[in-house]
């Protein structure tokens, strides 16, 4: 109750020093809108803003969820093996060095203007912190109760599945806390390089037209959808580590 208490009054205090810039600037509505302009676009546009809100959902939904389990396994895989850790960790570290907005046009010439370009695009941003998240927590597992396992003789995948992983967990839940928060990047990026729904998509548009309204109304859809992700993936790792 405390957090949701917490969460209304930086709004409040968030919608207040909007509104005090407004005030103080002096600017006009086509530049920077007040709130009070934001909430009357996003009633009488809220049929368009829940079409592309809608897309853009299940573009990061199945982006999380594909790249959880690829990174999860990755992780998996890379601790088991020194020599893997050797060959793909530089890789790893190589692919964050490259900005996801130079790889947006290739994808979207690969994968096209639909689903399948920011899906990828989602997946490549939550891979790597869940990846990175999950292998530092699964190396650094207590060594004395590897050691005892080893000595009642278990076997590597036993003490992975039963040792290892289960006391990685906390490592798993911080990355996916961290890749909720990122996931929807992708999405937008790719809904800015190319195309035709989306809030990314919307945004792009009502900029072009200059309806600032619905650019900031869109902004602030995609910024409620992320707090609630983060919320909900949060509560769900909080659940996944008390059942362990």
């Amino acid at each position: 109750m405390s957090g949701a208490r917490s969460l209304l009054v930086s709004a409040l205090l968030g919608l207040a020093l909007w509104q005090g810039a407004v005030w103080a600037t002096g600017l006009p509505r086509f530049i920077l809108p007040g709130p009070l302009l934001v909430a009357e676009t996003m009633w009488k546009s809220r049929a368009l803003l829940a079409e592309h809100a809608l897309v853009t959902m299940a573009e990061v939904g199945i982006g999380l969820v594909l790249g959880t389990l690829l990174g999860t396994l990755s992780a998996i895989g890379l601790a088991g093996s020194r020599m893997a850790r050797e060959l793909v960790r530089p890789l790893l570290v190589f692919s964050q060095a490259v900005p996801v907005f130079a790889l947006a046009p290739i994808l979207t010439l690969w994968f096209g203007y639909g689903l399948g370009s920011k899906v990828v695009m989602a997946l490549i941003i939550i891979y790597f912190p869940v990846t990175s998240s999950f292998l530092d927590a699964l190396l650094r597992s207590d060594r004395d109760w590897i050691g005892l396992a080893r000595i009642m003789g278990a076997s590597p995948a036993r003490i992975m599945w039963h040792i290892r992983i289960p006391a990685a967990l906390p490592g798993l839940a911080s990355g996916l806390r961290l890749a909720a928060a990122y996931a929807p990047i992708g999405a937008i990026i790719g809904g800015w390089v190319g195309a035709s729904r989306g809030l990314g998509y919307l945004m792009l548009l009502a900029n072009g037209r200059a309806k600032t309204d619905l650019m900031f109304a869109a902004l602030i859809v995609l910024a409620v959808f992320t707090v609630i992700l983060h919320a909900a993936v949060n509560r769900a790792t909080g659940a996944l580590l008390e059942r362990r």
